[in-house]
């Protein structure tokens, strides 16, 4: 007869059963809002290394690795959490680097769309893989160096030093090629060195870019391709191919009357101004126009450079389409900042400076070629929002000023210039181009430009072009982890 409980069932196939799933995850801690909005200072902490561990262990090692094939580079978020699980920091770095050379700064500011697609998600909170991905670069050895492989004697010439070229620069200097990055701007970073301090610091990116020591990769900056040297006078000195990866670097205007006032200002020009530590002189009612995460960057900023002041952003759809990262608008509705939606700009009115923005009423009607609804405007419903400081961030555009129109580059909606052929191919053979809409979006768009190159390249060697080696010198290549099936793209 027995008493007491039943005894534990045995599993019959010899595995372990799957873990249950726990659908809360270990809080990340934030900055208050009273304090963090005085200054600049970072607004998320990192875990400490047991909360790491016990996030970790959330993870339910899906066969299926969804986390991977969301992530446009590929990373193996999986099996990095599940060595933090197993307490092995150094090794959960080592596998982080492997595949993501900018891993420093994609631990503060990438949008985790890996999270979007863990299975958690569904019954729950999913794994916080970004920032577990920063705990392994903090608690494991993470001062690693990238090791080329066997020199190809090939020179391939990179215009702009934004993710995209610095994805290039490693993955090609990985082969073995020899690299030169042209950067316009007076450091490498591209448009990463927009990002206010409170999310990622420059630092982030020189840590990222120390890696790279051994490769043979050098850095040019303060040199604008196109205006002062034509594109294809690289292929005339003897580069064999050439990688565009110029973003989009010129501020797009509203296109309304008063636009040209003084208080108007461009938001990747007061971005920028920031980052750099110069003044920046703003009033006590600012308006942001815009929707994106450029908007967010500087409504935030606003928000930190005039404490007490009125600060709103206007966007003329709904929240609902807003294209920026729900977490920085969640930042910015704590912060304090007003939103206007349905408000489409109409004219800058001001005496000898700006002092309001008329906007007309919208109302959304049909899905346009982006699948978003298009705002159609409200008759006899203008109204003005009084601002003694208007920032416009209503999207960017290429500097495409001196490049051959013989390229035919397909310009994207957001902006950014593309080769219309294959693997980023232009009409010109031996010069590719690729960008993307977010920092770890352009960077895997360079991955799959730098197979096309390094296929072209090899071909004049008379070779087959294989898998990226291994970044650290070892024996085994680049391979997808079991149970891939084909990418997520959102």
């Amino acid at each position: 007869m027995s008493t007491g409980s039943p005894p534990p069932s045995v599993p019959t196939s010899g595995k372990p059963p799957p873990p249950k799933l726990n659908p809360v995850r270990v809080p990340i801690q934030e900055e208050a809002v009273a304090e963090r909005t005085k200054d600049f200072r970072e607004v998320l902490h990192p875990y400490t290394r047991e909360e790491a561990i016990l996030e970790a262990k959330r993870c339910i090692q899906c066969r299926r690795p969804w986390c991977v094939e969301a992530c446009p580079i590929t990373q193996d978020a999986r099996e990095y959490i599940r060595l933090i699980a197993a307490g092995d920091f150094d090794g959960s770095a080592r596998v982080t680097l492997r595949d993501d050379p900018l891993a420093t700064s994609l631990c503060k500011v990438c949008y985790h769309y890996c999270e979007d697609a863990c299975v958690v998600k569904k019954k729950g909170i999913p794994i916080a893989i970004r920032h577990l991905k920063r705990a392994a670069l903090e608690f494991g050895n993470s001062d690693l160096v990238y090791v080329p492989s066997k020199p190809k004697h090939q020179r391939v010439a990179i215009v702009g030093g934004g993710p995209a070229g610095m994805m290039m620069a490693w993955e090609l200097g990985v082969r073995g090629y020899s690299v030169t990055v042209f950067e316009q701007e007076g450091e490498v970073g591209g448009l990463m060195r927009t990002i206010p301090a409170y999310r990622m610091t420059d630092r982030e990116i020189q840590i990222d870019r120390a890696r790279y020591r051994d490769l043979d990769v050098t850095w040019v900056d303060g040199r604008k391709i196109g205006r002062e040297i034509p594109i294809q006078q690289l292929l005339k000195d003897g580069y064999l191919a050439v990688f565009l990866s110029i973003g989009t670097s010129l501020h797009r205007p509203l296109g309304v009357p008063g636009e040209d006032l003084p208080g108007v200002i461009p938001a990747l020009e007061f971005l920028k101004k920031l980052n750099r530590g110069d003044p920046v002189a703003v009033g006590r009612k600012i308006v942001v126009v815009g929707g994106g995460d450029v908007a967010m960057d500087a409504i935030r900023s606003s928000v930190r450079l005039s404490p007490g002041g009125d600060v709103t952003l206007v966007y003329r759809r709904t929240k609902a389409e807003m294209p920026a990262d729900p977490e920085e608008l969640l930042g910015a509705e704590q912060e304090g900042v007003r939103f206007l939606f349905l408000r489409a700009p109409r004219r800058v009115i001001g005496a000898g400076h700006v002092e309001g923005l008329v906007v007309q009423r919208m109302e959304l009607g049909p899905p346009d070629a982006s699948g978003r609804r298009t705002p159609v405007p409200v008759p006899d419903s203008e109204e003005t929002i009084a601002c003694d400081t208007l920032i416009v961030a209503v999207g960017q555009r290429a500097d495409l000023d001196g490049f051959d129109p013989g390229l035919h580059l397909h310009l994207t909606s957001q902006g950014w210039p593309e080769g219309s052929k294959p693997g980023f191919a232009t009409e010109v053979p031996g010069i590719f181009a690729a960008g993307g809409r977010s920092v770890v979006y352009a960077m895997g768009a360079a991955s799959q430009a730098a197979e096309a190159i390094d296929a072209y390249l090899s071909a004049k060697r008379g070779e087959s072009a294989g898998p990226r080696p291994d970044p650290f010198g070892g024996d085994h290549p680049f391979t997808l982890p079991a149970g891939y099936t084909k990418p997520i793209r959102v």
